[in-house]
């Protein structure tokens, strides 16, 4: 069964075990919340993202599906993982800078594995992250990396798109993009994957072409449920509803009927498959 908006809504609220009640307070009628996750109403731009902010979601804050090891040690691994997936930025940068972590990583994997956290970490941990700083973590990262290109190295490149697309860099920007997704679709599927088309589509959001980022969304849903994955089809409607609120036909703003029409269409041609 294909996931539609309502599903996986529906999900991601039961992941923060929020209530329905809780979820649409002061957002809209719990009715109107349960007529969405039951596919009876389609909601507009403005309602999908103040509910997706209430779950939780935001665009440019991301777990990952699953996580790498830095070390032999679990117990460093697993303090990586629990700061991560709760977004505790700056206990990871001063966890990642302690000398008996560093003094752990071994090998060419674990090397890769930590400068990617650690760019992730100075990237989110300061309210004005020293790009050049993060930069460079990726680049350790990138320089241990293996010859055939894996979906931490992918997502190492798309995340050099990304900060290139906040310098309103975009030719940079778009070789990594490019490098990320080239032959992506013949590698063995890792919902890591999914990470990265949504990056490359926000990298193409910040250099303000919403019609390219609305494109790497549709191609990431496309990506995302022929592998029955669910994951990260949330923050990819989220991005697409946070596009159709700023756009609409020749730029103009797009009223609230408009917008759920065009969600609507998005979600009949890309979640509800024949």
């Amino acid at each position: 069964m294909q996931p539609t908006i309502g599903s996986i809504l529906k999900q991601q609220r039961q992941s923060q075990r929020l209530s329905q009640v809780q979820a649409a307070d002061g957002i809209c009628s719990q009715s109107m919340l349960s007529s969405i996750e039951h596919d009876r109403y389609t909601p507009n731009a403005q309602l999908l993202i103040a509910l997706c902010a209430r779950l939780g979601l935001a665009l440019d804050v991301l777990n990952l599906a699953t996580n790498y090891a830095i070390s032999d040690a679990d117990t460093i691994n697993d303090r990586v993982v629990t700061l991560c997936n709760a977004h505790r930025y700056q206990e990871l940068l001063n966890l990642l800078n302690d000398q008996d972590v560093i003094d752990h990583v071994q090998t060419d994997a674990q090397t890769q594995s930590y400068y990617y956290y650690m760019a992730v970490a100075q990237l989110q941990a300061p309210a004005t992250p020293q790009l050049t700083a993060v930069r460079q973590s990726l680049q350790q990262s990138l320089a241990s990396a293996p010859a055939t290109p894996t979906a931490l190295t992918r997502l190492a490149w798309v995340t050099m798109a990304y900060l290139d697309a906040i310098n309103q860099q975009a030719k940079s920007a778009d070789e990594y993009c490019d490098r990320a997704l080239a032959e992506l679709g013949g590698d063995r599927f890792d919902p890591n994957l999914n990470v990265v088309y949504y990056l490359a589509a926000l990298t193409q959001h910040q250099l303000e072409r919403d019609h390219r980022s609305l494109k790497l969304l549709l191609d990431g849903i496309d990506f995302i449920t022929a592998h029955d994955s669910h994951f990260m089809l949330a923050n990819c409607y989220y991005l697409i509803a946070v596009i159709a609120q700023s756009n609409g036909d020749a730029g103009r703003h797009l009223e609230a009927e408009q917008q759920s029409a065009f969600l609507a269409q998005l979600f009949d041609e890309h979640v509800h498959k024949p």
